[in-house]
Parts: C-alpha cells; sequence; structure tokens
C-alpha cells in the first residue's frame, strides 16, 4: 500500500517527521507579531521564533534540521517557490503571500519577506524571512490566481516573478486582465 503522508527527514537528528494530510480548516490568527525563521543556503532551519513554533505546531527540535519546505501546503504552487529562489539567489527581497500547512494538518496564510543573508564579503550564508497576517483581501485575490496557476505547465508564469503581484492588489487585477 502507498504511504499517503508526505515524510520529512531532520537533517540534524536525523528523525523522520511524517506530516499531516491537509484539512480544511483555517487558524485564525489574533495575536498580530511577527514569524521569524532563519536557514542555512539549502533551506534547512536554523531558527524559528516561538510565535512560529506556536502556529506551526511543530517543536523547535522537530524544525530545526528540518527543510523549510516542512510546512509548504499542497495548495501551493511550485512556481512560486521557483520564483522565490531565483529572487532570493539574486540577493533581492522576496515578498509574497504563503499558505502554510500545520502540523495537525490546518493552515494559515502569511505575508511573507524573505531575503539573503550575507557574510562581510558579500556571499550568501543563509535565509531569513519574516512574515505577518496576510491582508485578507489580497489574500483572497492571490489565492484565486494560485489555483489558476497549479499545474506543472505554468510554473514560470510571469506572475510568479513579479513578487509585487503578490503585495498589491492593481497587479493582481492586472494580471486577470491578460488572462
Amino acid at each position: 500500500m502507498k504511504n499517503l503522508h508526505k515524510v520529512i527527514k531532520n537533517r540534524f537528528t536525523q528523525e523522520q517527521i511524517i506530516l499531516a494530510k491537509p484539512v480544511n480548516r483555517e487558524i485564525e490568527i489574533f495575536d498580530k507579531s511577527v514569524l521569524i525563521s532563519e536557514t542555512d543556503i539549502e533551506g534547512i532551519i536554523l531558527y524559528t521564533n516561538r510565535r512560529y513554533q506556536t502556529l506551526s505546531g511543530f517543536l523547535e527540535k522537530e524544525l530545526i534540521g528540518s527543510p523549510h519546505n516542512i510546512m509548504r501546503h499542497p495548495d501551493m504552487p511550485r512556481g512560486v517557490f521557483k520564483a522565490m529562489w531565483k529572487i532570493i539567489s539574486e540577493k533581492k527581497v522576496w515578498r509574497g503571500y504563503i499558505k502554510h500547512l500545520c502540523k495537525d494538518g490546518s493552515f494559515f496564510w502569511t505575508l511573507s519577506y524573505i531575503q539573503a543573508k550575507l557574510d562581510k564579503h558579500g556571499m550568501i550564508i543563509g535565509y531569513t524571512s519574516s512574515s505577518k497576517v496576510a491582508y485578507d483581501e489580497t489574500r483572497k485575490e492571490v489565492e484565486a490566481k494560485y489555483k489558476v496557476l497549479m499545474g506543472n505547465e505554468h510554473i514560470d508564469d510571469k506572475y510568479f516573478m513579479a513578487s509585487e503581484s503578490y503585495y498589491r492588489i492593481q497587479m493582481v487585477e492586472q494580471s486577470k486582465l491578460s488572462e
């Protein structure tokens, strides 16, 4: 029988973390504090603040050493992350709406800002992410666009490379006109 759950291997502890299947239950976020995480250059988590841990439902020891995509919700188009990696590897700031998968299968949305961490010589040594509660109206627009762009045939869609499009409603509206 095929394993229906995604398994993540923690690089530091070698433990396997079995991720819950997504459920249609959004977490209500009342506290507006920022979620912060840091990774190495391969996207392995090195730090998360307590707020990040609390919302995700994962323990610190589960997160530290795991790939950041431990919280990637399957509703997120691959093109979002392909564009994100291109932008941050160019030492630019990426900002976008992300639907996160919690340990129990529930989800929450954030507006995230991700950028490279540089050493004193300007070389990338990792990445930092700060996220806040998503703006609801814009999130709904982005979520609808993501549904349209889910397939691999859309992985290089120009919408994903326009990181501003995640932030500004008018960019979302312009992309609707070009469909």
